[in-house]
């Protein structure tokens, strides 16, 4: 009796020279890739005591020793905090100390101004708890609603809860502002000092590492908010960012491709344009920003201008490379049968070169996108970039992740796009036959043979 035979599949290493890893694998590393940076980030941001320098104001207040104001969301060092406080503590000691003395520095309407400036830093810790909306937080009259409410206990502390030391401030200072008014009038506030609220706050990343669920939250904020007057929209940003890269990467495809084919085709255009553009390559282009605002003025036409030149010189010389690997062999079995050289570069060269050439152009696309930020800060500051660098400059970083990752997005959007058509673009390639096609590949297939379809369809009707 014969034993039946057991087929055991080896299993390939993970590690093989030159070898490659089988689908599933390669679509778990391929995840890892993308997981394992966000994984880090959290958990840099939400471990306790991993690496927390900063304290994040939740209450903020005004030092009277200083001329640096922080408000609420603002961070500040660990070790600056303390003495923060500190400084705060000492002043509501000396506002005390002159109340029961009865020497007031200063005129009553100025005290009242400064009362109020006090008042409002309880807006934050307002918006927060859910007790106010950010259209209403800048409202004297219901900011002064929510210290009566405060103060007498009848509101819920959520998310932000405010210490026993500030709790008793709002009650004393509540009981100056109910003996003058019990509700808002700026004539009628006390003409004695408030204390302040002492600064709060929690252990936060640095300012320029914002966890992921703040950068979420921002970013869905920014791209939902409604714009006013003739201020564009984030969607009117992104749209005016991809004309930039996509014009000037074409405009620069146009030029670059013929010249890039004739200097890989023929020595004589190799040794007029190759040695020129080689020696342009090395030049910055944003040395260039002040000459293309001069020629082109100030608005989209500099910008484009700067993509191209970024983009152009590499592409001629990337383009004549891959035309000089075409095999010999196929324009020699042309020139036997008679093929002359424009013949050669239509029949031949450009059907040869075309796959190489399509992957190539995918590449420089990438390459394009590099010069976005650059260019449109050239002249009037336009797109994506303009809401970067204005948000970078106030240090609202949370909202500058979120641009970088959507440009990074799209980047990588349309590279994968484009690889996954082009297997069917050139299915003779041997790529073509050892990839399988992806879901983007296989929904267009799909169009296409539902076309043939239909179109056969209606040649037998």
């Amino acid at each position: 009796m014969k034993k039946a035979q057991t087929s055991h599949k080896v299993r390939q290493p993970w590690f093989a020279i030159r070898k490659d890893l089988d689908s599933s694998r390669r679509a778990l590393l391929t995840c890892l890739s993308f997981t394992l940076p966000l994984v880090l980030w959290a958990f840099i941001s939400y471990t306790p005591f991993i690496w927390h320098p900063d304290v994040k104001l939740q209450i903020s207040a005004d030092r009277e020793d200083v001329t640096t104001v922080f408000t609420s969301g603002d961070h500040l060092s660990k070790e600056y905090f303390p003495e923060f406080v500190a400084a705060i503590q000492s002043d509501n000691a000396a506002i005390l100390a002159a109340r029961e003395s009865g020497e007031v520095n200063g005129t009553g309407s100025r005290i009242r101004r400064a009362n109020v400036k006090k008042m409002r830093h309880i807006s934050a810790v307002a918006v927060s708890n859910g007790w106010l909306t950010r259209d209403e937080d800048e409202e004297d009259s219901l900011l002064y609603e929510v210290w009566r409410d405060v103060a007498e206990g009848n509101l819920t502390e959520t998310k932000v809860k405010f210490t026993d030391e500030n709790r008793e401030i709002i009650a004393r200072n509540w009981v100056l502002m109910s003996e003058r008014s019990p509700t808002f009038n700026s004539k009628l506030l006390p003409e004695t000092p408030l204390e302040k609220l002492v600064p709060q706050g929690k252990p936060a990343n640095p300012v320029y590492l914002p966890a992921p669920h703040e950068v979420l939250f921002k970013g869905f904020e920014d791209f939902t908010f409604t714009s006013e007057g003739d201020k564009p929209s984030m969607f009117d940003r992104y749209k005016h960012s991809l004309k930039i890269v996509f014009m000037g990467f074409l405009m620069a495809a146009i030029v670059g491709v013929p010249i890039g084919v004739l200097c890989g085709t023929f020595d004589f255009f190799s040794r007029l344009f190759e040695p020129f553009i080689d020696f342009f390559r090395y030049m910055p282009a944003p040395a260039f920003s002040t000459l293309l605002v001069a020629i082109f003025l100030a608005h989209d036409a500099p910008k484009i201008a700067l993509v191209f030149i970024g983009t152009f010189f590499q592409l001629v010389l990337v383009v004549a490379n891959t035309t000089r690997q075409l095999d010999a062999s196929l324009i020699e079995a042309a020139q036997t049968l008679g093929a002359k050289n424009f013949t050669l570069i239509r029949r031949v060269i450009v059907p040869g070169i075309t796959p190489n050439l399509y992957n190539d152009l995918r590449i420089l696309l990438g390459w394009a996108w590099t010069w976005l930020v650059i260019a449109e800060l050239i002249g009037v500051k336009s797109g994506l970039t303009e809401f970067l660098e204005t948000q970078g400059r106030w240090r609202n970083f949370d909202s500058v992740f979120p641009i970088i990752i959507l440009i990074g997005i799209t980047g990588f959007a349309t590279d994968q796009f484009l690889s996954s058509l082009r297997k069917y673009f050139f299915p003779w390639t041997p790529e073509a036959s050892e990839k399988k096609h992806g879901p983007i590949g296989r929904f267009f297939y799909w169009l296409l043979s539902r076309d043939k379809n239909l179109t056969e369809s209606e040649g037998v009707k």
